[in-house]
């Protein structure tokens, strides 16, 4: 994938082809359709189409779109965008600030590709788009672009590189706008959680029978899912069975949940230190079960930046994201299938 030169500007075209209109949606927020209503109804369109039909946007078409998208966000109605943008597509060179105005020199200018007010910074194109339709609380287009999106890069590359940054910015924003974008977070929030399940509901059925499962669970207080969500339809995908228990889970249901199922491992998530339970670590590390004499436990994983400092017991792993824990899942539960094949009890599990 050709990434910009510099952040917020549009990929430069090819030199004979351009782009296609699925790239440009992806890149600007909004939906194929559109964009062909958009050059139906006002001109909006590239200005060379392939083979006469094939529309394929340029440098310039694509600078037209992102004024036009800057303009609708902002409330000014589609019409008079498409005016103001296509009477901009042409420039004429800044003039140099008068002595006499301050203000106007000291004003920042308005990066390339922006409009969606986020804090974004130096981040995949394909972030601004989606950050284009949260703020513009455009459903249809964001369940679009996310499902694109995944089925294109896959489903760690997307939540790595696009759902996180994409999340954060618009949680910063919240956080100094006052209980302004509330609604955009929420949304947001829902959209990439419906794109994960649907990851899950789309994977391969039939978990491992012979492999123990992978409980996930956040600790008591904490109310953040979507990293675990995203582990969930990762380990789904994988082919490895999970059992999801989402937020705030009590200390005596887990405990109940790993004696009743022997898991593999259980993954406990903590979005801060406050809600970091080290005392429910240790006793889901410490709990047995199984027959007298060949009694077995869980191996623990300590998953989010609550967890940040020394690890509550030995033999705790902490992944440093969703890729890294995927590859520790996997390996364990690898391992478990190789012992229960060799008549091991337990499967991967630590003798005590």
């Amino acid at each position: 994938m050709n990434e910009p030169a510099h952040p917020g500007e549009p990929a430069p075209a090819g030199p004979a082809h351009g782009i296609t209109t699925g790239a440009v949606a992806r890149r600007l927020g909004v939906a194929p359709t559109t964009l062909r209503s958009w050059d139906r109804r006002y001109g909006i369109g590239p200005a060379a189409r392939e083979d006469g039909k094939h529309r394929r946007w340029a440098f310039g078409d694509i600078a037209v779109l992102q004024e036009m998208c800057r303009l609708t966000a902002s409330g000014v109605p589609p019409a008079e965008a498409a005016r103001a943008a296509l009477a901009g597509t042409v420039p004429a060179a800044p003039a140099a600030p008068a002595p006499s105005a301050p203000a106007a020199a000291a004003a920042p200018a308005r990066q390339p590709g922006s409009g969606n007010g986020l804090p974004l910074g130096d981040v995949r194109q394909e972030c601004r788009g989606l950050g284009r339709a949260a703020v513009r609380l455009d459903s249809p287009t964001m369940d679009e672009m996310l499902g694109s999106l995944i089925g294109e890069y896959g489903l760690v590359t997307t939540w790595e590189e696009v759902m996180v940054p994409t999340l954060h910015a618009v949680g910063r924003k919240w956080e100094t706008s006052g209980d302004q974008y509330v609604e955009v977070e929420h949304l947001l929030s829902w959209h990439v959680s419906t794109a994960l399940r649907r990851v899950s509901i789309g994977a391969p059925s039939g978990p491992r029978a012979s492999t123990p499962p992978i409980l996930l669970a956040c600790v008591p207080g904490e109310q953040h899912t979507l990293p675990l969500e995203a582990l969930a339809a990762g380990l789904v995908e994988l082919g490895l069975p999970a059992r999801m228990f989402g937020a705030a889970v009590p200390p005596e249901a887990l405990d109940q949940a790993v004696r009743r199922t022997g898991p593999v491992a259980v993954v406990l998530w903590a979005q801060a230190r406050s809600t970091a339970h080290h005392a429910l670590a240790r006793h889901v590390a410490d709990t047995t079960w199984g027959v007298k004499g060949a009694r077995a436990r869980t191996t623990v994983l300590l998953a989010g930046p609550g967890w940040a400092g020394p690890v509550p017991a030995p033999g705790m792993l902490r992944p440093g994201g969703l890729r890294e824990a995927l590859g520790l899942l996997r390996g364990l539960c690898e391992a478990a299938a190789t012992a229960v094949g060799r008549g091991g009890a337990g499967a991967a599990a630590h003798r005590s």
